[in-house]
């Protein structure tokens, strides 16, 4: 419990007072949610929620799935465009980015379709919240609840809330009827 009230102070940190130098948690969509509150001053995104997310957006980025601006140099480090190339490393770093690749398409079909789309704009492509609502055509300030149902589907694929109580049921659904212990229903013209 310590740790997530760590994060959840990371989060809330300026860029200048951010311990990782490696991504600035000022311009993160969930970084600035996790530092609101709602009308009853609860956070408005959980830890796993925004934990889901940070790692959504973690293995998307590791799984180099943001669009190219400039050239592919890749070929020329893994020694795959010739033969003054560095030495072959290329194979370790290629399967660790198809597995992230697969655990965020694991990540997205779980949560499915109607709710990819807000986590792909919000989580891995930082867009705003508003942004992402004009993009899909929502109403004005739907974007926090349906952000907020798709992390939460999102924490719950990565283990990190409990599954919902009617995932959970492993045996039927038992008919009940109004009946005594030794009612049995009588068959037309069985009688």
């Amino acid at each position: 419990m310590a740790m997530k009230s760590a994060r959840r102070r990371a989060a809330a940190r300026t860029c200048e007072e951010a311990a990782a130098p490696h991504r600035n948690l000022a311009e993160s969509p969930l970084a600035w949610l996790a530092r609101r509150r709602d009308k009853d001053g609860q956070p408005m995104l959980a830890d796993a929620e925004f934990d889901a997310g940070e790692k959504l957006r973690a293995d998307f980025w590791f799984a180099q799935m943001t669009p190219r601006t400039t050239a592919n140099w890749s070929l020329l480090l893994s020694g795959g465009g010739g033969g003054k190339g560095a030495p072959d490393i290329g194979p370790d770093i290629r399967d660790s980015v198809v597995a992230a690749k697969e655990r965020v398409k694991r990540a997205l079909a779980a949560v499915g379709p109607d709710l990819a789309g807000v986590l792909i704009d919000v989580c891995c492509h930082l867009k705003g919240l508003e942004a992402s609502e004009k993009a899909s055509g929502w109403p004005q300030r739907s974007g926090k609840i349906i952000l907020q149902i798709a992390l939460r589907q999102l924490a719950r694929h990565y283990g990190m809330v409990p599954p919902a109580a009617s995932e959970t049921r492993d045996q039927p659904v038992r008919i009940r009827h109004w009946g005594a212990s030794d009612y049995r229903p009588e068959i037309d013209g069985a009688g």
